[in-house]
């Protein structure tokens, strides 16, 4: 008699199983993924990773007058000796104290960032006036000298205000984002407190 060959079944390697189990998270749910879809890498743009690396202290309004006094009375000492009381450089120079003033500011004292810009612009100028002689005469030297660099006063507290303005734009805009995510909370948890609430039992008579 011939003996039929029975072909016993190939089993399924681990392999398979295992890719298997890894395609399905646990709980029964697929996530979907699309086709062509990559990974974040996780790369951070140059630019937005040098902006990150500069500093970013928060100073009072205080604290931010005297750094912008500072800087341009080392400023106007640096022009006076180096180029000879130009306007160009300490104009130029101003104008980045202002932004750095306005930016390192505190948000609750950003009203005194274009106050105090115009103030250090002006003690700045005592050294790059050249006035001589008494107090009339220096003063008749930082007016002339504020004159002269009317443009670059401008300029500088134009920028402190706008930045100062964005940012307090922007502060107002996170404060309504966050009392609006908390009343929708409170809106959401409205539902699962009355559900939750005791049921009390009926007096007897």
């Amino acid at each position: 008699m011939d003996q039929y060959r029975t072909r016993q079944p190939q089993r399924r390697t681990s392999s398979s199983v295992s890719r298997g189990a890894l395609a399905q998270p646990a709980g029964g749910y697929r996530t979907p993924v699309a086709r062509g879809a990559s990974a974040p890498s996780g790369r951070v743009p140059p630019v937005a990773a040098a902006l990150r690396a500069l500093p970013n202290p928060r100073l009072t309004g205080l604290g931010a007058g005297l750094f912008a006094t500072v800087s341009m009375v080392f400023l106007g000492f640096v022009d006076s000796f180096l180029f000879g009381s130009s306007p160009a450089f300490f104009g130029a120079m101003f104008l980045p104290v202002s932004a750095a003033t306005a930016l390192w500011v505190r948000t609750a004292d950003l009203v005194t960032a274009p106050i105090g810009v115009p103030i250090a612009f002006a003690l700045g100028t005592v050294p790059v006036s050249g006035g001589t002689g008494g107090f009339a005469a220096q003063a008749m030297a930082v007016v002339t000298s504020l004159a002269m660099h009317a443009g670059w006063l401008y300029g500088g507290t134009l920028i402190a205000g706008v930045i100062a303005t964005v940012r307090k734009i922007r502060q107002m805009g996170r404060r309504q984002s966050e009392r609006d995510a908390a009343a929708r909370a409170a809106e959401a948890a409205e539902p699962g407190r009355a559900v939750r609430a005791p049921v009390r039992a009926p007096r007897r008579g």
